[in-house]
């Protein structure tokens, strides 16, 4: 069997299966056993594949077809240009939590030796990019999760870049003024949500999901400790879910919270959301 009909006959199991995107979900576990580029094997129609390659494809197909997210699978998932490792014990980056980032490095151009934190770190993704864009950067990875922190680590020394890590609830542990940035993609997903959602997500782990009865619980216990551990003017940066801009932006205010900011991701979701230090001024 060639690639191409490989493919093509995996994508028809896949599309079967409700899983999205099936041809390039077909193309990609090819890849990763071939060494091939994706679009080049959904073209090759010449080459005839081992029959070894065949039995582990096929391994991993059955895997993919209980909706086992592909990246857990594959083991790893591109993040602000840089491959990061994940499993089931982090959650997965998302594109739009790059817009995050952006926006983070944005606030810290005029900043040196920015210290950030990076609260729910799960794979360690947010934190690590700004590190790798900003070499100055004190980084910390921290978490609720040994087992996110444990990833965290993993990525850290696969990408030589250097963090702290910190295991611990929300804020705790952490001194006054710690920080320039503290930035998160919190669990913000309405608990009774959280049991409906598309297979592959179910997955995930519910800790870094699960945002209590409304899906603001995390927003609440942030805003009672953050602002005293950022450094005057600080930045608190966070994404959003759907319809809570509004609900979030009234708790930031109502904690003293200032230049308060919405921004969307690249659906027209409002996705992210700034609030600047109640005692400082925006720098």
């Amino acid at each position: 069997m060639t690639p191409c009909e490989l493919i093509r006959q995996t994508a028809i199991r896949f599309r079967s299966a409700g899983i999205p995107d099936p041809e390039n979900d077909s193309a990609l576990l090819l890849a990763s056993l071939s060494g091939g580029s994706p679009l080049s094997l959904r073209l090759d129609t010449d080459t005839i594949l081992e029959p070894s390659l065949l039995s582990r494809y096929e391994q991993i197909v059955q895997k993919r077809l209980t909706r086992l997210p592909l990246q857990y699978i594959l083991g790893e998932v591109l993040f602000c240009g840089n491959l990061f490792t994940v499993d089931a014990r982090v959650l997965i980056p998302r594109p739009e939590t790059e817009l995050l980032c952006l926006w983070a490095l944005d606030l810290l151009k005029d900043i040196n030796q920015p210290r950030i934190l990076d609260l729910c770190c799960g794979s360690g993704c947010i934190g690590l990019s700004l590190k790798a864009a900003r070499p100055d950067a004190v980084v910390t990875l921290s978490d609720l999760s040994a087992d996110a922190l444990d990833v965290a680590a993993m990525n850290s020394r696969r990408l030589a870049l250097k963090a702290e890590l910190h295991q611990g609830d929300l804020l705790e542990g952490f001194r006054p003024s710690s920080f320039e940035l503290i930035i998160c993609n919190p669990p913000y997903i309405p608990s009774a949500d959280c049991e409906d959602l598309q297979p592959e997500v179910l997955f995930e782990p519910r800790i870094a999901l699960d945002g209590g009865t409304d899906g603001l619980d995390f927003y609440r216990r942030l805003m009672m400790s953050s602002a005293s551990v950022l450094a005057p003017g600080g930045a608190l940066l966070m994404e959003l879910g759907i319809h809570e801009s509004e609900a979030v932006s009234a708790l930031l205010s109502a904690s003293g919270y200032h230049h308060i900011e919405i921004r969307k991701d690249l659906a027209g979701i409002d996705r992210m959301i700034l609030g600047i230090q109640p005692d400082g001024e925006k720098q």
